[in-house]
């Protein structure tokens, strides 16, 4: 009996934590506790989903409370699977597949956060070499990084850099040409991110963004003021440039389905390639429980999709994405972007004032 009641009152407390952490991650609180809550929302539905079973199985005697904590954990269940159901093929593509066969309008763009800590450049550099892209975003490069990364000034010889040993240093290697690289900073100095103009096989240009914000977490950085600012900023800058092809990627350490990652596309106008296609987890890779998609490409509507996958280990705790887009006349017809909504405006502007 004992231990049925310590049962009891393990589902109780774990699905009181669930249904009030989800109620939480309705705020747009920068606290990273409350923010912590935008991540395991696939894990929220499967744990509120068991304690559920479990106290039905056990538990339940029709008691008012029974009822509400069943009624508590199916509402955590219904919203967790609203805000991650896009990223399955329950949803409809967000980006139209490619026809034909890539040619001098597409090209090959892999983001790989390495660790730095991690010595594994051999297998780094046989797993790109697989990939074979046109473009490499590799982030945390120190000066060890940059050293292994030599090779490739070979094959990609436009590099554009900002080396550092705090964990967000970052490099751009391409085989395209790299016009007016730029190393900015657009919210934080340790933060860089980098701006370049990338031209196709075909003489048309992309404008690239590279970019590392710092997340929000318990000890250093104890919310996500910086990160939703840089993201914000960003966001501005793009649409105020006007309909030109652009991609923007990155460890963005946020997820898919955040609010801020949300409204930043409804302000940029991009598109998530992901969207009815899958979740492409890339952290952790050491943790196949604790996984969510940190690593970002989005694109504008100019492009349309001829592959996009997640490459193979590294030794870091962040697998690598490959993309291959094609830039297409007729694909803004075909994908109208998203319109920013005054609520997104307001949103985007207490972001911003967080972080002044």
């Amino acid at each position: 009996m004992m231990g049925m009641e310590a049962l009891r009152w393990t589902v109780v407390v774990l699905g009181l934590w669930l249904v009030s952490g989800t109620a939480l991650s309705l705020s747009h609180h920068p606290h990273w506790y409350v923010r912590g809550w935008d991540f395991p929302r696939v894990l929220i539905a499967v744990l509120a989903f068991g304690c559920g079973a479990v106290y039905r199985a056990f538990f339940f005697g029709g008691r008012w409370h029974d009822v509400a904590l069943l009624a508590a954990l199916g509402a955590v269940i219904a919203y967790q699977i609203s805000r991650i159901v896009a990223f399955t093929p329950l949803a409809r593509k967000r980006v139209k597949a490619a026809r034909g066969r890539p040619g001098n309008a597409s090209f090959r763009l892999a983001v790989s956060n390495v660790l730095m800590e991690n010595d594994c450049y051999d297998l780094w550099r046989s797993v790109m070499a697989e990939a074979d892209p046109d473009i490499v975003v590799v982030l945390e490069v120190d000066e060890k990084w940059m050293a292994a990364l030599a090779p490739l000034r070979k094959t990609h010889p436009y590099v554009a850099d900002s080396v550092q040993d705090n964990c967000y240093g970052m490099a751009v290697f391409s085989r395209l040409p790299l016009e007016r690289p730029e190393v900015r900073h657009l919210v934080e100095e340790e933060t860089p991110s980098i701006r370049a103009t990338v031209r196709l096989r075909d003489g048309n240009t992309v404008t690239l963004h590279a970019l590392h914000p710092k997340p929000p977490e318990p000890l250093r950085n104890q919310d996500s003021a910086p990160r939703d600012a840089e993201l914000v900023l960003l966001a501005k800058e793009i649409a105020a440039a006007g309909p030109i092809p652009t991609v923007v990627c990155g460890d963005l350490n946020d997820v898919a389905w955040s609010d801020t990652t949300r409204i930043f596309l409804r302000l940029s106008g991009l598109l998530d390639p992901r969207v009815g296609r899958g979740l492409y987890n890339t952290y952790n890779a050491g943790n196949p429980v604790f996984r969510f998609p940190l690593d970002h490409v989005f694109h504008s509507n100019h492009f349309k999709l001829f592959r996009l996958r997640r490459l193979p280990k590294v030794g870091s705790d962040h697998f690598p994405v490959l993309i291959e887009l094609n830039l297409e006349p007729d694909a803004p017809a075909e994908q109208p972007q998203q319109k920013a909504e005054g609520r997104d405006v307001g949103a985007a502007a207490e972001m911003v004032e967080r972080q002044v």
